[in-house]
């Protein structure tokens, strides 16, 4: 232990610096994410993501939104654990035939209005998996999408851009 301790010591915290090129953008995207969130949603947008089949990629992206340098809930957006407290579905993978039936129950369980979210490129199309005997293929082929956010794994930036479209494109009444 003590040489463990010893090393962590002398070799110190080796990090990569923050990006920089990316915070005007992630500030203005935010703060219309903030801005869209306050009016129709009573100041926060409730998230439950629904892992239908994918890699882990993506979510390794959604779990960045919250992290210090994104930081998601500074803009009115947080994750929840159940479908019965969220206002939106974010949605990765392609469905599996296994979680067909559970995605549709979390969908029927979203209270309206609710907003649906497909993410990457298996959700948006079923990737490389596309429609067989194991997988249902893209997350339209079993619930309504509202949006799609494309890329394998899409950034960060992607998600919170994909988020603010769906706010956007979806027409949802303010609270």
């Amino acid at each position: 232990m003590l040489r463990i301790l010893g090393k962590i010591q002398r070799i110190g915290v080796i990090t990569e610096a923050a990006p920089t090129d990316l915070e005007p953008a992630l500030t203005q995207i935010g703060a219309r994410v903030k801005a869209r969130v306050g009016e129709l949603f009573a100041g926060s947008l409730a998230i439950r993501q629904v892992d239908a089949g994918s890699c882990n990629g993506c979510e390794l992206e959604i779990q960045a939104l919250a992290n210090p340098y994104y930081g998601v809930e500074r803009f009115g957006v947080h994750f929840v654990a159940s479908p019965r407290h969220a206002d939106m579905l974010l949605v990765t993978g392609p469905v599996s035939r296994h979680m067909e039936e559970a995605l549709r129950r979390a969908y029927d369980c979203t209270p309206n209005p609710k907003l649906v979210l497909a993410v990457g490129e298996c959700g948006a199309t079923g990737g490389e998996f596309g429609v067989n005997y194991a997988s249902c293929g893209a997350v339209a082929n079993v619930i309504p999408v509202d949006g799609v956010v494309r890329g394998c794994p899409p950034t960060p930036l992607d998600l919170l851009r994909g988020i603010l479209e769906a706010i956007d494109g979806a027409g949802v009444k303010p609270r």
